[in-house]
């Protein structure tokens, strides 16, 4: 069973209960879940996985002070520390008074505003001039996992704002991706294995790699996670979740005679790909095979002139 279900199980069983029991007062004003860091709260757990922060327990998450004062969190910990220590063969740490980092009271503020930074504020009241800072990952941690509990529906709806980019958001941090993919697959990998520098060769595929993947994980309307399970994220998404197996080519093998041909081709197969979706989402009108171009006629459909004319690359 998945962390996330075995916390939601233990959640049902135990956490909501003693909620409604010791703190009706306090079901309005507060929410519970599971999201965050942590493998499970994007279901990629499996058994090396419990080697370290793997938990039962869940989120109780609070407004700020002026809702749920400081000696109501401390009650709501106390009795959240009490709850049973072993559920379905995992074992929950112990929290100090004032909370764990992943599980326990968290105030909603803290979590987020260590998630997102200043974002959490302006999407508060609803702006957002954020957005080009925040990294992906972050952004995929603050709205991951599920709530389970909504007293309010502000969590609810704090997330459902985060849960994408905006248009303009989208398209000037493709269009970054897409000059990057030009620059280091369509022209440098070739000019480094001319000058015999295999090394910098594989830089130059890497970075194809690493931003191809940005790129197909916006054109997705996903937010791309931390890097160690980006591979994993990428296979199952709905659109180009294929272009996974390449990269994974193109970033294992060497640089050597033929290779360096075959990977090259590949290279251009990827671009044609990315290209073609652009196309049929009508993101480009430019007509060709060159990234770099169709980098540009993305960025000309922002809407927004004064992000249109920050330079191209701004949101990378």
């Amino acid at each position: 069973m998945k962390g996330l279900e075995i916390s939601r199980a233990y959640y049902k069983e135990f956490g909501e209960p003693m909620l409604k029991e010791k703190f009706p007062e306090l079901m309005d004003k507060i929410a519970t879940g599971v999201f965050g860091s942590g493998s499970e709260c994007f279901g990629f757990d499996d058994e090396l996985s419990r080697d370290h922060d793997f938990d039962p327990g869940f989120m109780i998450l609070l407004p700020g002070e002026e809702a749920v004062d400081r000696k109501e969190e401390f009650a709501l910990e106390r009795a959240y520390a009490a709850l049973p220590k072993e559920f379905m063969g995992v074992t929950r740490p112990n929290l100090s008074p004032v909370g764990g980092n992943r599980r326990g009271v968290i105030r909603a503020e803290e979590f987020f505003k260590e998630k997102v930074g200043a974002l959490y504020e302006e999407v508060k009241v609803g702006g957002g001039a954020s957005w080009l800072a925040t990294p992906s990952y972050a952004l995929a941690e603050a709205t991951n996992g599920e709530i389970f509990f909504d007293g309010t529906g502000e969590i609810t709806r704090i997330r459902e704002v985060l849960k994408f980019y905006p248009d303009d958001i989208m398209k000037k941090k493709l269009a970054g991706h897409l000059l990057l993919m030009a620059q280091s697959g369509q022209y440098n990998y070739t000019r480094c294995i001319q000058h015999g520098e295999n090394a910098a060769a594989q830089l130059a595929a890497i970075e194809f790699a690493k931003n191809t993947m940005s790129a197909v994980f916006l054109l997705n309307g996903a937010y791309e996670p931390f890097y160690k399970w980006s591979f994993r994220a990428m296979r199952n998404l709905p659109k180009l979740s294929l272009t996974a197996e390449l990269l994974e080519y193109l970033i294992t093998t060497d640089n050597e005679g033929e290779l360096a041909s075959d990977k090259y081709d590949v290279i251009e197969g990827i671009a044609a790909d990315i290209i073609d979706e652009l196309i049929d989402r009508s993101l480009t009108k430019a007509n060709c095979g060159d990234l770099e171009k169709h980098a540009y006629s993305v960025n000309d459909g922002i809407a927004d002139s004064d992000l249109r004319n920050m330079h191209v690359l701004a949101a990378i």
